[in-house]
């Protein structure tokens, strides 16, 4: 019944605020870095994160998460928060890393650590080293999902296939709630977005998978690997464009379309499109995950048919 309850207050919190936004004119400005051409209401994410947390709080109320998943996710609402201010007001790129940096260390710190990183050929369980690993992880997440928010239903579907893959790998409550809130929010936003999730929601769904990994980790230290594999579409399109950007001496703080997903979007693929080419290829992620039980068999052959993926697009659109 609480699944139901979080999916209907998402969906009617986010129509809510679609249309109080447009009442404001609170609309996303259409920038370079922009690959929608009409002013279209922003704050979705606050829909998400609402029932979220709400959602959160019945699960550690009823016992339902351990007490160090459920505080390392509830530093997530300092995330949201921030995000929502710079939704507004555009908060300085100092001011954000910042809050981002404290939020990543409290995480940490809740989760307890990240007790070592199985490579394969060799282990590291040096805590300083695995912790500053951790801190830099959280850190990225939050801003790749940021930059993959780009077009209508892409962030919401990854999250949502994040959430049922980690449920069928791993179950838990808490996978169910994030599911249920963001679909709430996707139905306004999948094909021809009536409203955009913005940084409040993006930063965050960004944070959880971070803490999602870590703490599925250090229950096992190579489900690190699963997670890499099943975030790869995200991870490996934001990590190269980053890498070949900085190769070409650009300037790596300024807005661009340079990424996977927007120049299959520049091809001539709409929206719709480029987003459920990546639902399918996250289903074949997660199969290959599922029925190759070896994890650096499977993260190797993930990673292949990731680059021929990147292949296709550089076809498609040059970088």
């Amino acid at each position: 019944m609480i699944y139901l309850f979080l999916l209907i207050a998402s969906f009617l919190l986010t129509y809510f605020i679609k249309n109080y936004a447009i009442k404001k004119s609170l609309v996303a400005v259409i920038n370079e870095r922009s690959s929608h051409t009409t002013p279209t209401p922003q704050g979705g994410g606050i829909a998400i994160a609402t029932t979220w947390f709400v959602g959160l709080f019945y699960l550690y109320l009823t016992n339902e998460i351990e007490a160090n998943l459920f505080y390392a996710l509830l530093v997530g609402l300092v995330i949201s928060i921030v995000s929502f201010f710079d939704d507004i007001y555009e908060l300085s790129a100092k001011l954000r890393l910042i809050v981002q940096s404290m939020v990543a260390v409290v995480g940490i710190v809740a989760i307890g650590g990240w007790n070592s990183i199985d490579f394969g050929f060799f282990i590291i369980e040096n805590q300083i080293i695995t912790n500053i690993f951790a801190f830099f992880m959280i850190v990225w997440f939050i801003n790749l999902y940021n930059f993959l928010d780009g077009i209508n239903g892409y962030a919401g579907s990854e999250a949502v296939f994040l959430s049922i893959a980690g449920f069928l790998l791993f179950g838990g409550s808490h996978f169910l709630v994030l599911v249920v809130a963001v679909l709430g929010f996707l139905f306004w936003n999948y094909g021809n977005a009536k409203i955009f999730m913005g940084d409040v929601g993006s930063t965050l769904l960004g944070y959880n998978v971070a803490i999602f990994t870590l703490y599925y980790a250090n229950k096992e230290s190579l489900n690190l690997w699963i997670w890499m594999i099943l975030f790869g579409i995200f991870l490996f399109d934001a990590t190269i464009t980053l890498f070949r950007r900085k190769l070409n001496n650009e300037n790596i703080s300024k807005a661009h379309k340079k990424h996977a997903y927007q120049r299959l979007n520049q091809s001539g693929w709409s929206h719709f499109k480029v987003t459920n080419f990546a639902i399918g290829l996250n289903i074949v992620l997660f199969s290959i995950v599922y029925f190759i039980s070896n994890i650096f068999l499977a993260l190797l052959i993930s990673h292949i048919l990731l680059i021929l993926v990147l292949k296709f697009v550089e076809n498609k659109k040059k970088f």
